[in-house]
């Protein structure tokens, strides 16, 4: 049988709300390559390195493969017959409040519609929430408090165009690479322009900054109350602006100028120096073209939706919204977040940004649908719903593309709530999860690579996701999964689609039914395409009307907003610390996301080079506090709260602030031992969003001792290593662990035969003290494993041993092997520091003594920085210290 020829499918990256347009190259059913559309204007050609490893992460290895009930394959008929009679029986038991749907901004805008639709118009309960209620549900209900709907003003266009860029909350560096690089290839072609970083830590995102201000966490809303009070104060404020499009304004500035009155006031609020606070506040009040660039720093905060609101009234004060360069601008988290957002994927909303509060709007809905059993009122947010399946009140919960036993705060309530829940129902891509683990019913879904829909962005850009592998075993389409138990629960009617295109036009003529420029979010222009137009649909911003059909770039120009009044509303914003109070002797822990990974790693912990920049679970910690604490880098440090303990590697840095902490929040139980963060961040929420606070929690820290630490190389996964500690990293060819024990040192020898797998061609090699152990077993002459401990001294580097696996080696070979180290002349590149070429700290220095000296020659010399950029920041340190 001949090769089918390779092709190539335009699509949308599964990863941040950038959404960058990817080509995808495939042959035989496989995704052999993949690179950045030119054609798509959110990335013009260019991706990070998370989505350049696509490719990597896109195989049948882990996937659920076919519908399983307690663990047992069943087919799909008795599994969707299990969910469709258990939630009739709840609903007409106990009504229909007493069942749910958590989603995810993972899946695409058809899936979440027809969930939506499901749950709010057919079943009757708005229990239908979102892990986007985690990343941007305070921007959400602060842009509703002030424009009258979730519009984002501004589009990308406006990084470019800018004078003056404020990134607060942002490590934008990590977290959104490409609009990163954008703004700095800007920054450099503009030299004059001003950029900003408000952040407590020292990210990478500082090195494009003109100036760092390294506020007291938290104190956000307190630094934009100032900056109106100045405002004011500086006749830098647009009155004829204010007095035509805006209400609410005098309270607004009482409030802050009560709290804020002046620059001295402010700064000790913030911790900063004065001087910098009036170089901040001077630069804006001059400056027409400011773009105020904000995240998950803001987001995650039981003040989020204040803080958001403290932003936007600097703006509306100066009349610097929906103009070029000039508004306040969120940015998403996730690929679909907004698209989410769009169908009512968040409990307190109605499809097409219709709300609960306005009768109008439920009628509409409810006609269009010709529901039967219309939910009259919003549902419970995401923690909330996780509490309430804890009671009792929520007794059937069906999860979908998402891992909220890892990523929920206090995540062993969360485990607890689904361990004694009569119903847990999870559809997911990946066989074993956290969340998996709890599961009645699995439920395989497509992936990325073969679901067809389609994202909407951070600048509300709409494109396609489009299909390009069969899916593997009996996976089905989120959508589809859906329809079938909608049509056993009696609604066969109303779900009948037949394809995506169906439910995206039905979508599309709800968001225009009885609108009449009444509401912000508009597609109907696109509501009557074909299913060949809908297959080639290209990327547009929204709203697309009979009046904009190309699109729109920017909202709010014209100074009319969705409110009652047509007047944007400033907020009088009570300025507040967070809500988690330290005891003595506490360290304030903020989470966020590591350069590389993404989420809960089921997708990108599958790449080995994107764990070759950071493999383990870490801890920055300041100088300071590691001074005090006798910690140094790369010792083991364990936080502590709620009961639970994070284990991971110190990283002292200058760039953490003392008292404060950071963690990554990717690692769990699948691939460390003590590595799921939220489990220390306690369930508090902001009142308006329901987000949680995931930036400021209490813990304590102890620098730990282990007895022995050691490394294990092998073919086969090991399902729990048997040590205190231990972290995972996959391989080209088997994996490797971290390990550490506290307690008594092992028998080394019987210890390693009781866990790993047996082999009668074993050797071993252990110093007189037994301080020092060394073992490698073979199967059929080939390297099975290899294992190396010690209780006094460092352990050998893991990247020439990690080659060695099913290798069939000399008798030299082998003991070379149980040395941990390559011959002389053998490569050895260091920590890796650009992973998209996989170019180590040593080529890097080796580069530098021949001459470049500069970010531009190490590209030209070794590829590094010239992809993605991510490594930028950490080249440019590299050459400084040098």
């Amino acid at each position: 049988m001949k090769n089918k020829p390779e092709s190539s499918t335009l699509t949308t990256c599964p990863y941040c709300g950038v959404g960058c347009g990817v080509e995808a190259r495939v042959s035989d059913n496989r995704l052999i390559a993949v690179s950045g559309d030119a054609s798509h204007p959110a990335n013009n050609g260019r991706l990070c390195v998370k989505g350049s490893a696509l490719h990597e992460t896109a195989g049948p290895e882990g996937r659920l493969l076919y519908p399983q009930i307690q663990g047992q394959r069943v087919s799909w008929d008795s599994a969707l017959d299990k969910v469709a009679d258990t939630f009739a029986r709840l609903i007409d038991q106990h009504g229909p409040d007493s069942v749910a749907f958590y989603l995810s901004g993972q899946i695409l805008t058809e899936d979440y519609y027809v969930a939506n639709k499901l749950m709010k118009g057919f079943i009757g309960s708005a229990n239908v929430d979102t892990n986007s209620r985690l990343c941007m549900s305070s921007a959400v209900a602060g842009q509703k408090r002030a424009f009258g709907s979730d519009t984002v003003p501004a589009c990308y266009d406006d990084l470019d165009e800018a004078d003056l860029v404020i990134l607060v909350g942002s490590n934008a560096a990590w977290a959104h690479p490409i609009l990163y690089q954008r703004l700095a290839r800007a920054k450099q072609a503009r030299p004059d322009m001003q950029v900003v970083v408000l952040d407590p830590r020292r990210t990478a995102t500082c090195d494009l900054a003109d100036r760092h201000l390294a506020l007291k966490p938290g104190s956000d809303a307190f630094l934009f109350n100032g900056l109106l009070s100045y405002l004011a104060q500086n006749d830098a404020l647009d009155d004829d602006y204010i007095a035509q499009h805006c209400e609410g304004f005098d309270a607004a500035l009482t409030q802050a100028q009560q709290q804020c009155p002046d620059l001295m006031t402010t700064a000790a609020y913030c911790g900063l120096e004065p001087a910098d606070v009036q170089w901040l506040f001077e630069h804006f009040a001059r400056t027409e073209r400011s773009l105020t660039f904000y995240s998950q720093g803001i987001n995650q905060s039981s003040s989020g939706t204040d803080k958001a609101n403290a932003i936007i009234n600097c703006h509306l004060a100066t009349g610097r919204v929906g103009k070029p360069g000039a508004s306040p601008f969120s940015i998403t988290g996730q690929p679909n977040a907004m698209g989410g957002r769009e169908v009512g994927g968040l409990a307190n909303q109605l499809a097409a940004h219709m709300e609960f509060d306005n009768p109008t709007h439920l009628e509409t809905v409810a006609d269009f649908w010709q529901a039967p059993k219309m939910a009259q009122a919003p549902g419970l947010k995401a923690v909330d719903l996780f509490q309430a399946i804890e009671r009792g009140d929520v007794k059937a919960v069906w999860i979908i593309g998402t891992n909220p036993a890892v990523s929920l705060p206090d995540s062993a309530q969360v485990r607890r709530a689904l361990q004694q829940c009569e119903l847990v129902v999870v559809s997911d891509c990946v066989e074993q999860t956290d969340t998996t683990a709890l599961a009645d019913v699995l439920l395989p879904a497509t992936t990325w690579a073969e679901k067809n829909g389609t994202v909407t962005n951070s600048e509300r850009r709409i494109s396609r996701q489009r299909g390009f592998l069969q899916a593997p075993g009996e996976a089905r389409h989120d959508w589809q999964i859906v329809c079938d138990v909608a049509a056993r629960l009696g609604f066969g009617d109303a779900f009948a689609y037949r394809h995506p295109a169906d439910i995206f036009q039905e979508h599309a003529r709800l968001s225009g039914y009885r609108n009449q420029g009444s509401r912000d979010f508009d597609i109907s222009a696109l509501a009557d395409l074909t299913r060949n137009q809908y297959d080639a649909l290209a990327p547009i911003q929204w709203p697309v009307t009979d009046t904009s059909p190309e699109g729109t770039a920017r909202m709010f120009a014209d100074g009319h907003f969705f409110t009652a009044s047509g007047r944007a509303r400033l907020l009088p914003i009570d300025a507040r610390m967070p809500a988690n109070p330290c005891r003595d002797g506490d360290f304030v822990l903020n989470t966020g996301r590591s350069r590389d990974q993404w989420h809960t790693m089921t997708r990108t912990a599958r790449s080995p080079r994107l764990l070759d920049h950071c493999d383990e679970p870490y801890i920055e910690i300041s100088e300071r506090d590691a001074q005090q604490q006798r910690i140094h880098s790369g010792d083991l440090v364990s936080l502590s709260a709620l009961n639970a303990e994070y284990i991971g590697r110190a990283r002292v840095t200058p760039n953490q602030q003392p008292g404060s902490l950071f963690a990554p929040i990717h690692w769990n139980d699948r691939y460390a031992s003590h590595g799921a963060v939220d489990a220390l961040v306690a369930a508090v929420t902001d009142p308006v969003s329901g987000q949680p606070e995931l930036k400021q929690s209490p813990v304590r820290m102890q620098g730990l001792r282990p007895r022995w630490q050691g490394m294990l190389l092998s073919l086969d996964a090991i399902e729990t290593p048997a040590s205190d500690y231990w972290s995972r990293v996959t391989l080209e060819q088997g994996e490797r662990y971290a390990l550490a024990g506290f307690n008594d040192r092992p028998d080394w020898s019987d210890w390693v035969k009781s866990w790993l797998p047996a082999s009668t061609d074993l050797i071993e090699l252990l110093d007189s003290h037994a301080n020092h152990y060394r073992a490698a077993a073979f199967r059929d002459g080939r390297l099975l494993w290899v294992f190396i401990a010690s209780c006094d001294a460092e352990l050998p580097p893991p990247a020439w041993l990690s080659t060695q696996l099913g290798r069939s080696l000399t008798t030299k070979e082998r003991m070379q092997l149980l040395s941990g180290r390559a011959s002389e002349g053998a490569p050895d590149q260091g920590a890796i520091i650009c992973s998209c070429f996989q170019v180590g700290e040593k080529r890097i220095r080796q580069a530098m003594k021949a001459g470049a000296n500069s970010v531009e020659s190490l590209g030209k010399a070794l590829s590094c920085g010239t992809n993605c950029g991510s490594c930028i920041p950490e080249l440019k340190a590299l050459i400084e210290h040098a």
